[in-house]
């Protein structure tokens, strides 16, 4: 698994939407949808802050990617 569809199998697991992630990761929505398409290389600042936003360490977020 990638780490776009990573995230995004978290989110859709909590019934979150890519607004309401992107809200509480403090980035843009096409940010995070771009991310979860594989178009971005995020920094390790985001994907810690999506981990947190999601009740994950970064360790469980690259789980299995």
């Amino acid at each position: 698994m990638r780490l776009g569809e990573r995230v995004r199998f978290l989110r859709t697991d909590k019934g979150y939407s890519q607004e309401r992630l992107a809200s509480l990761s403090a980035i843009h929505v096409t940010y995070l949808s771009s991310l979860e398409r594989g178009r971005r290389n995020p920094s390790l600042t985001v994907l810690h802050a999506i981990a947190s936003s999601l009740g994950y360490t970064l360790a469980e977020l690259f789980e299995g990617v």
